[in-house]
């Protein structure tokens, strides 16, 4: 892990002219502020460039420089202050490692000597101050156990009792330890004290810690009874972080950053698969070492945004010495106004989704790229400190969940390169989107900035102001509320833009219980990073079935025509021109466009027609009156069709060496009631060609007819 000294994140992504964003930094010098607006984050030589316009600000001017440290991993708090502990008392909890590399807690009494279990590899741990007590019962990775500890007498029992059955393995002992126990103030699951910090996070499952009167040495699992000192019910406050006590006491607790709730315990039976239906059985709690929630960081100034700062995205700029960081900031229009006739809709929601995403890809040939064109210096690789993509694992080996803003994003900067592309830049997400940005300048088309989030909070009200709502490259993540939004606005005219591929795929879940967060459990099929196991598909936080909008009878299809079809390596080829396209009604589309094919070109992939593809399908739901215009052609043999079109291997589908005829690009054309319209290129390295050529070609004259029309 390489230091970062100089890197900020702010309280929220998008305000409106008028408001205000909290900026928080770490550095270990002092640095200078200021603000810019992005106009172009291509780092690419031979590309449009890098271009931030100097803004003035309040804020701007140098502050003193402070480290502001992170700890990850999660872990629970429960306040034991109220405790009275009788002579003879049973304490028990429900486990399930994941990872047995090491010594990991289980759980900690902070207070005197204190308390601690630990789970290893050959056997549960007990810990009072410096003794231990050791179980000599191998323990195997998921698998359920109980851990009981016993005190009577002035002695301590610790029970190991496997409640998952496996041939060939006795995970039955127990171990004695005679010790003093002092009255704990606090009680930690799944991590011990260190100091202000805390170390030995678990990685695994904890369900139903109990506290009991008297010595409960039965060999089958405690089940809560009249005995209850403390009942920490973990299928109470699923959507939540809240730890609840059933006890008579009330010891409430909570959860801190973001263990994944709703998920099979110890009871699971394999019946129910939602956890609204029986939260009993889905009463475990995934701890991680290596899960963030919120930096928790202190503001070092706020940028109070001026009511005439025009709508855009702006950029946060920090400089100390040789390092810089900009946080790219989206400025909206004050409240209940549009400033322009176009509106990007920025896909933050996918932004946050891939945030901090590790890619494989981080070697020799990416970094001498990297140092050759001056590449956003800082890759997820080399500072996994400010956690995890959802499309990366935990250590353990399950997939992460969760993401959040509260962090810095290294991949929401200007020049953030995904790719070696020998053919373009490589660029994904923001900083492609930002060739869409650039092209509207380019054309001198004003525009708004507008992103999901901000979706989410206003609904169709945001989207109603405008003429015409342009998508970016890959607005992949929604929830109900965004594509409810987008769907209402269509329905009474709006007029929308797809110039992306796999748009509009998942279904993600936010809440207002934990902000700034989206929960995504990947189910059933699709082309995914991984797969959420049977029985944990629907969300913590709103109970919703995760997964596919397709899943759901919502495929993309339905809302703009084409929906995910194709994916290969990041390349691109060409579209050619279909007979609908020659149509006297359509001509305006293709004015100024010259020959059959076009989009050979590009800086995403070398191709508009490449890596992430979509297709129209009336199956699916692509309207009837949809028109196609152009269909892509001349794919590379890396490309193959999307795992939820396929019921068996393709080599028993296809004829050897026979095209797949799903593997392509559909753009195309509809008109929806009340004057609305959608025009889709099914393409995630559409944008990409736009900048081409100074912004001289036949995409461009393509995407400006569009626009020009949509907003006539």
């Amino acid at each position: 892990m390489n230091a970062s000294p100089l890197i900020a994140y702010t309280d929220r992504w998008s305000v409106r002219a008028g408001g205000s964003i909290a900026v928080k930094v770490s550095s270990s010098a002092a640095y200078q502020a200021d603000l810019v607006r992005i106009r172009s984050a291509d780092p690419n030589p031979a590309g449009p460039g890098q271009v931030f316009e100097n803004v003035p600000a309040g804020f701007a001017g140098r502050y003193p420089g402070r480290v502001q440290a992170i700890q990850n991993g999660s872990h629970g708090v429960l306040p034991l202050d109220r405790l009275v502990l009788p002579k003879e008392w049973t304490l028990s909890i429900r486990v399930q490692p994941w990872l047995l590399d090491r010594p990991q807690a289980v759980l900690s009494w902070v207070g005197g000597k204190g308390l601690s279990l630990y789970v290893t590899q050959a056997g549960a741990e007990l810990r009072v101050g410096e003794a231990i007590a050791r179980v000599a019962a191998p323990m195997l990775e998921r698998r359920w156990y109980e851990l009981r500890v016993i005190y009577a007498g002035g002695a301590l029992r610790l029970l190991q009792i496997p409640l998952t059955a496996d041939w060939g393995v006795d995970g039955s002992g127990e171990a004695q330890l005679s010790a003093a126990i002092d009255l704990p103030t606090t009680m930690l699951l799944a991590a011990a004290p260190a100091g202000p910090a805390f170390r030995g996070h678990l990685n695994g499952r904890l369900e139903h810690p109990l506290l009991l009167k008297g010595a409960v040495d039965a060999a089958k699992p405690i089940e809560p009874g009249a005995d209850v000192i403390a009942w920490w019910d973990f299928s109470l406050d699923i959507p939540t972080q809240k730890i609840s006590d059933r006890g008579p006491l009330g010891l409430h607790g909570a959860l801190v950053n973001l263990p994944t709730r709703a998920m099979r315990g110890a009871s699971w039976r394999g019946d129910v698969l939602n956890w609204a239906d029986a939260p009993d059985q889905y009463a475990a709690v995934h701890f991680h070492d290596d899960d963030l929630y919120d930096c928790g960081w202190e503001t070092d100034f706020v940028f109070e945004v001026p009511a005439g700062l025009p709508s855009g995205v702006y950029g946060i700029r920090l400089k100390s010495g040789s390092e810089q960081d900009i946080v790219p900031v989206f400025i909206l229009p004050p409240t209940d106004t549009a400033t322009a006739k176009v509106a990007i809709l920025f896909p933050t929601y996918t932004y946050q989704v891939y945030a901090n995403f590790e890619r494989d890809n981080f070697d020799d040939e990416f970094r001498a790229r990297r140092a050759e064109w001056g590449v956003y210096p800082h890759h997820p690789a080399e500072h996994k400190e400010f956690g995890l993509s959802t499309y990366n694992f935990h250590r353990d080996g399950s997939g992460v969940a969760f993401s959040s803003l509260r962090r810095p994003v290294l991949t929401l900067r200007a020049g953030q390169m995904a790719y070696v592309d020998r053919k373009g830049s490589g660029l994904r997400h923001f900083p492609a989107d930002m060739h869409l940005a650039a092209w509207l300048d380019a054309m001198g088309i004003a525009w708004d900035a507008i992103t999901d989030h901000d979706l989410e909070r206003e609904g169709v009200g945001l989207l109603s102001r405008y003429a015409c709502v342009l998508t970016g490259t890959h607005p992949e993540y929604q929830t109900p509320g965004t594509l409810n939004a987008l769907r209402d606005w269509l329905g009474e005219g709006g007029r929308l833009c797809y110039l992306g591929g796999n748009g509009f795929y998942w279904r993600v879940a936010a809440s207002a219980a934990v902000p700034d967060t989206l929960e995504l459990r990947r189910s059933e099929g699709g082309t995914r990073a991984w797969a959420a196991d049977p029985g944990e598909y629907y969300h913590a936080f709103d109970g919703g079935y995760g997964g596919l909008w397709r899943r759901q009878d919502r495929a993309p299809q339905r809302l703009v025509g084409v929906g995910f079809t194709a994916q290969g390596r990041f390349e691109g080829s060409h579209y050619r021109r279909m007979p609908d396209s020659y149509a006297a009604d359509l001509a305006w589309i293709f004015d100024g466009v010259d020959g059959e094919t076009f989009g050979g070109f590009g800086f995403s992939g070398g191709g508009a027609a490449g890596f992430e593809l979509d297709r129209a399908d009336p199956l699916l739901g692509t309207p009837p009156n949809t028109r196609l215009l152009a269909r892509s052609e001349g794919h590379q043999a890396h490309f193959g069709v999307t795992l939820e079109d396929l019921l068996v291997p393709t080599a028993y589908a296809l004829p050897s060496n026979a095209p797949d005829p799903l593997i392509r690009a559909d753009m195309v054309y509809f008109e929806t009631a009340k004057g609305g319209a959608v025009f889709s290129t099914g393409s995630i390295t559409f944008c990409g060609s736009l900048p081409w050529n100074n912004f001289d070609n036949p995409v461009s004259t393509l995407l400006r007819n569009v626009v020009t029309r949509f907003i006539a």
